[in-house]
């Protein structure tokens, strides 16, 4: 198809730091048919250990530079962050000066997360198609004080995508009488064959005993004081065992404050935020994530394509994911429930190796075409109308 009949797409988004959502970006970029689709992702700030992951055949384009970019003198750089967050403020009162970076027009529009509506509803071309996409239990307590603007923002949009089923029925059920535009489930894709080529990149040095590996972004929903809690008790009452958390953000003081403080700075280990972080996953005897919240979490997906044995919260989309007692173990978001299930994974070798049987064939749960087609019938006909 020549470039001028190919559908315009432009994807907003805030940064592109490592997440769940930056990655259900990538995905749809790389996924999507390049002979359909000219698609173009414009960032706040051109920020993030992913920036550089975006392919060839995508335009990015960026409004204010990220910190990789600034100057290593501590005045210079909160200069360049001030000046940063008065062109961003310009850039939100006014979306013309967006569109005059963007210098295109495009035939839809999508927000990937709530943190992209406004920019997507507000953008200055009014005839092109808007696509709204949700990941987040409504309910949250945290994100109440967004609730009110984001129920403003989902009738607005032409289509509404929901990131998993348990997200639509929450919303939904929280508030029956919402006008929530035409809408589907899609669930988040997964480059299994890469996965698997990233696993065996290298093969990470393991202490002697048994190892958890979770990998989140580090913010308090993520319940990684709860887990930490569930470790300290587990080391008291004789379990011995390593834990590895892979992920960085705004908790990562108050939680290596916590270690400390529960003498487990040894054992409790923070590894920050790492491009690859699935040679951890696949060595690891086993996986944790002890979220408070989630919607349909990647990692889960890419853990049980490594075929490692699960501890999860039974939140979000994740039960969508994992057979509890089958192909993982669910627990509620409780520290005691945590120590329990630990301590079973790591005491109960018959009940491990159950699981892993179960895991042989999971990859079938898994068809990459079907999310891609789902995105592109949606692109393809609201642009028909």
């Amino acid at each position: 198809m020549k470039e001028t009949q190919k559908i315009k797409v432009l994807f907003r988004q805030r940064s592109m730091e490592m997440g769940g959502v930056e990655k259900v970006i990538l995905s749809m970029l790389n996924g999507l048919d390049r002979e359909k689709f000219n698609m173009t992702i414009c960032l706040n700030i051109n920020q993030g250990e992913l920036r550089n992951e975006i392919p060839a055949h995508v335009r990015k384009v960026f409004i204010g530079e990220g910190r990789e970019n600034f100057s290593k003198n501590s005045l210079i750089h909160k200069l360049q962050l001030a000046k940063r967050k008065i062109k961003l403020d310009k850039a939100h009162k006014n979306p013309k000066i967006t569109a005059k970076i963007l210098n295109a027009d495009f035939d839809v529009e999508i927000a990937p997360t709530y943190a992209t509506f406004s920019s997507v509803l507000n953008s200055s071309n009014k005839n092109s198609k808007k696509i709204g996409w949700f990941h987040s239990d409504i309910t949250l307590p945290k994100l109440q004080p967004l609730v009110p603007e984001i129920l403003k923002q989902i009738p607005q949009f032409d289509y509404f995508i929901f990131g998993s089923q348990q997200t639509k029925d929450i919303l939904i059920g929280t508030y029956p009488k919402l006008n929530i535009p035409e809408n589907q489930v899609v669930r988040n894709a997964i480059p299994i064959e890469e996965l698997k080529k990233k696993a065996l990149e290298f093969t990470p040095k393991f202490p002697e005993k048994p190892v958890f590996v979770s990998v989140a972004r580090l913010h308090s929903r993520k319940g990684f004081h709860k887990l930490m809690e569930a470790h300290a008790k587990l080391l008291k009452d004789g379990f011995d065992h390593h834990i590895f958390v892979i992920g960085d953000g705004e908790e990562m003081t108050n939680l290596k404050k916590q270690a400390t403080e529960l003498g487990v700075t040894e054992s409790f280990e923070f590894l920050g935020s790492l491009l690859n972080p699935y040679p951890y996953v696949k060595n690891a005897d086993f996986f944790i994530l002890p979220s408070e919240s989630e919607s349909w979490p990647l990692i889960i997906a890419d853990s049980l394509i490594l075929k490692k044995p699960i501890i999860s919260t039974n939140v979000g989309g994740i039960p969508e994911m994992i057979v509890h007692d089958r192909t993982g173990y669910l627990i509620n978001y409780e520290t005691d429930e945590m120590y329990a299930a630990m301590k079973k994974f790591m005491t109960e070798p018959q009940y491990i190796e159950k699981i892993k049987e179960n895991l042989v064939d999971i990859e079938k749960q898994f068809d990459n075409q079907k999310i891609f087609d789902a995105v592109e019938n949606i692109i393809l006909n609201l642009t028909k109308n």
